[in-house]
């Protein structure tokens, strides 16, 4: 997530609670994204550095946890950009002119100049991003899943330039054997299905075994998996695009909630203000008097009681409204006190961080040197199969 200041609740219902169950179902990585928010703010970098403790704050007040999850700064893992690096070397400039977003990020952001190298080559440093961890899900909205194929795409040709290695049957077939008989017999006759008949069901149950096999190093199963698809062995696994349940989460005008409408609540925002927010959200522009009827579906605050109201709230609102029965307060209310309430346990947690600020710099730590640990060794092998390890 680039640094970007305090969240909204936008962020929460769109991102983080996402992040709260995916993290106890996955080894997760999140990072806060301090290069790619230099790509279009590299001549105002003054925010960047408060923006990312903030958020950092927000994440953990929101359930975040540093147990369950590594979290970290970008620039503060330097391998990421040794592999992007690396990685440019290998890209034809036409996959990243070809991204959807970079053309429709230069038309939205017109007032800035965007012709710059960084900001062209952003979907490769997120590829690097993914790569460098060996992801095997990437959570993503839909407008992103272009980016995570571009991944697979450098994945696979940096796999076709430098997975190949002098013995690699030989190595590959040795793997098979440590499987024990049943399995290899299994997987010998999958891969056959796959590379004689095409049967892409054969690839996938291949794919699961070599997945459940408790007998061959890291090493050895992603050679399998090279061998598998009659390639070498595959040094950079190539992602899959984990889709992100849309947000339902309007803003104050109806919008989309952005801090560019103007339009949202802070997660940790003080309750006497977004309590005046939503007093004062516009609503159905026909009901100028209170004994006016109105039409939820017409009604910015209609669109919040679809995320904070249970099915009998929303029925009490829309007869209601319909039959001029209740005023727009009376419709407001019940959304007020539904975010207060989703934001008390969010404000409690705020003030252990915020009035010790060296524990979130610890938990940041930490998950910077786990994350370098990992970066580590996947670079050492993109190293090596490129051939850039001089031995003396």
């Amino acid at each position: 997530m680039r640094p970007t200041g305090r969240l909204h609740l936008g962020h929460y219902h769109g991102v983080l609670k996402n992040w709260i169950k995916l993290q106890h179902e996955y080894e997760c990585f999140f990072f806060v994204a301090d290069w790619h928010a230099l790509t279009t703010e590299y001549d105002n970098t003054s925010i960047i550095a408060d923006s990312v403790w903030e958020m950092v704050i927000d994440w953990l007040v929101a359930g975040v946890n540093p147990g369950s999850a590594r979290l970290f700064i970008q620039s503060r893992v330097p391998e990421h950009a040794e592999l992007h690096l690396l990685l440019s070397m290998i890209t034809p400039l036409g996959w990243l002119e070809r991204v959807p977003s970079y053309k429709d990020q230069q038309e939205k952001l017109r007032e800035k100049d965007l012709d710059t190298y960084g900001f062209l080559g952003y979907p490769l440093l997120q590829s690097a991003d993914i790569l460098i961890y060996k992801a095997g899900q990437v959570p993503v909205g839909e407008d992103q899943v272009a980016h995570v194929e571009l991944t697979r795409e450098v994945a696979r040709r940096f796999n076709h330039l430098y997975g190949r290695e002098d013995d690699f049957v030989e190595r590959a077939q040795a793997a098979i054997k440590k499987m024990g008989k049943k399995n290899s017999k299994l997987y010998n006759e999958l891969r056959r299905l796959y590379q004689e008949k095409g049967d892409h069901e054969a690839l996938e149950k291949a794919r699961a075994l070599l997945e459940s096999q408790q007998n061959i190093t890291l090493g050895d199963r992603e050679r399998l998996f090279g061998y598998l698809e009659g390639e070498g062995k595959m040094i950079l696994p190539e992602p899959q695009a984990l889709l992100t349940p849309t947000s339902k989460m309007p803003g104050l005008d109806g919008q989309k909630m952005s801090k560019s409408y103007g339009n949202t609540i802070g997660m940790r925002e003080d309750p006497a203000s977004v309590e005046k927010k939503l007093r004062t959200m516009p609503t159905d522009p026909a009901r100028v008097r209170r004994s006016d009827p109105g039409e939820p579906e017409k009604c910015p605050v209609w669109a919040f009681h679809q995320v904070y109201s249970s099915d009998e709230t929303r029925r009490w609102v829309a007869e209601g409204c319909r039959s001029a029965g209740i005023g727009c307060i009376d419709c407001k209310q019940p959304v007020i006190d539904a975010v207060l309430k989703e934001q008390g346990p969010i404000r409690e947690r705020t003030k252990e961080f915020e009035e010790n600020p060296k524990l979130v710099q610890s938990i940041i730590n930490e998950g910077c040197e786990a994350a370098r640990e990992v970066a580590r060794d996947t670079l050492e092998e993109v190293r090596q199969a490129v051939g850039l390890v001089y031995n003396a």
